[in-house]
């Protein structure tokens, strides 16, 4: 009977160990619900105010979704400049770099959601000591003791105020920004291989015409010193032709070195070696009537651009520090338990009399520190206010951008048509005055300064055909339109409302992943 008792009180122990344990369990989970700090919101710019571009010609009722924009660089219509953009997207050491950026972010969140699970490891030690004593009677007698031990070893920080969470969402945070600067060093590459690509074109078109100018000044010395030597000229324009001849040996020679640089800046942007390889063709197509860019909202920006998700990436990291630097003010519980075995030998370490085990509880938190920890949440704090203002700054800088390249699109296009009326009157006034020269009804002076005229117009061309495909450029960076041919991201603004839960972790499956 009094067995059956204390059968029943242990029982009874048993079952109220074990409702103190569920009691304890569900407090520490409702503790671990408790998240400090404000969560991270896309705060309100200058693009959510506008309803469209001040010098955009298109209709604000019938912008485009940016999604239907193609790979910019195509719009050129230049094939060995699409290839140059592909063998940069594969070579290009800067992207390679922004690339283990990556990789390395990731780490880090990885790390950082590791943190959350709990940390078990495994032990194993063997030895072998040796005492001596003196006993009364007897004298020194050596004592030998041998001991076997396993463990495994189990530590759980419980997460109270949401310290370990706010840790792994500004990680995500920061993986989204890394992320966002590659995208941002892949424009930038692909805009320096087109800039660079012009770059070798407008070299080499100049070189031609160098070329084209010391023809002609060949011809013209040898009119000038028949002239000369019939005395139907003086010395000085025999001085003068000459003098002009030299001047574009040299001048062509400047030309054709500029064009080797261009080349070799070209090379490393692709990811070869300076010169070892053959550039591309020689001439770059003329530029063909491109179609109005569909220009969207300005509030597309915000989705599109890499910089400014890279900002809005970096203010939600330091958002998420509020939190951290808030938990940091709490109490910290960790559970730590070890399980194992030990023996005199080897042989009885899996006897279950040699079971060894304990689990302890801990919690400490700060008592005194001089207001350090609360001089961290300021600083947390205001380093938040600097990424809101940085990140508002960078809107406001990417609609300028918006603007500057429409304004300067526009002015381009039409100094190129009076560029072009320039270099045919430029031409006429040129041959007309060497034609007048031969029949000696013209002085050379004229001829120098028509020919000098027509340099400068052929020059003002090639530099405003630069200007417009520059021009072009940075109407396609600052809008942000598709970059990779295969661009994954076919909905931008669902994409940012994607990675906006996931940095939220409202998903209960992807914040336990």
């Amino acid at each position: 009977m009094k067995f059956m008792e204390i059968n029943d009180m242990r029982i009874r122990s048993k079952r109220q160990e074990h409702w103190a344990a569920a009691i304890t369990f569900a407090s520490v989970l409702a503790l671990s619900a408790c998240t400090l700090g404000p969560d991270a919101e896309r705060p309100n710019t200058a693009a959510h105010e506008a309803e469209g571009y001040v010098n955009s010609n298109t209709d604000p009722g019938l912008t485009t979704s940016p999604a239907t924009l193609s790979p910019w660089w195509e719009e050129f219509g230049d094939e060995p400049t699409n290839q140059l953009v592909v063998d940069a997207l594969a070579h290009n050491t800067d992207l390679q770099a922004a690339a283990a950026r990556v990789l390395e972010a990731e780490a880090y969140l990885r790390q950082a959601g590791a943190s959350r699970w709990p940390q078990v490891g495994y032990g194993a030690s063997g030895s072998r000591q040796k005492n001596s004593f003196v006993l009364p009677e007897i004298g020194r007698v050596p004592i030998y003791s041998t001991n076997y031990a396993t463990s495994l070893d189990v530590s759980y920080q419980v997460d109270l105020f949401g310290k370990l969470k706010r840790t792994r969402q500004s990680a995500w945070a920061s993986l989204l920004a890394e992320e966002a600067a590659h995208d941002a060093v892949l424009h930038a590459v692909v805009a320096n291989v087109v800039r660079a690509r012009v770059q070798v074109a407008t070299a080499e078109r100049a070189l031609d015409i160098a070329r084209e100018i010391l023809t002609s000044w060949e011809q013209t010395l040898d009119t000038v010193e028949r002239r000369y030597r019939s005395g139907l000229v003086q010395a000085v324009d025999l001085y003068l032709a000459r003098e002009n001849l030299s001047a574009t040996r040299a001048t062509e020679v400047q030309l054709a070195a500029q064009v080797k640089l261009s080349r070799h800046a070209l090379d490393v942007l692709v990811g070869r070696r300076a010169g070892a390889e053959p550039g591309p063709p020689r001439t770059l197509p003329e530029l063909p009537n491109l179609e109005p860019v569909p220009m969207g909202l300005p509030i597309d920006l915000l989705d599109r651009r890499p910089d400014l998700r890279q900002a809005e990436m970096q203010l939600a990291a330091s958002t998420y520090g509020i939190g951290i630097a808030l938990a940091d003010l709490y109490p910290s519980l960790t559970l730590t338990g070890s399980a194992g075995t030990t023996s005199s030998t080897i042989g009885d370490l899996i006897d279950i009399d040699g079971l060894v085990y304990n689990a302890v509880a801990s919690i400490a938190g700060p008592l005194f520190t001089g207001g350090v920890r609360k001089a961290e949440v300021s600083a947390a704090r205001a380093r938040t206010e600097a990424a809101s203002a940085i990140y508002a700054g960078a809107v406001l800088n990417a609609l300028r951008e918006v603007e500057d390249a429409l304004v300067s699109d526009d002015a381009n296009q039409e100094r190129l048509q009076h560029t072009v009326r320039r270099l045919s009157e430029a031409r006429s006034a040129d041959r007309l005055a060497r034609e007048r020269y031969q029949r000696g009804v013209q002085g050379l002076l004229t001829v120098l300064e028509t020919e000098r005229r027509l340099r400068s117009s052929e020059e003002a061309l090639i530099t405003t055909k630069a200007d417009l495909w520059n021009t072009r450029i940075d109407l396609f960076l600052a809008l942000g339109g598709n970059w990779t041919p295969n661009d994954s991201r076919d909905d931008p603004e669902a994409q940012a409302q994607q990675d906006q839960a996931e940095i939220q972790e409202t998903n209960t499956n992807r914040e336990v992943s």
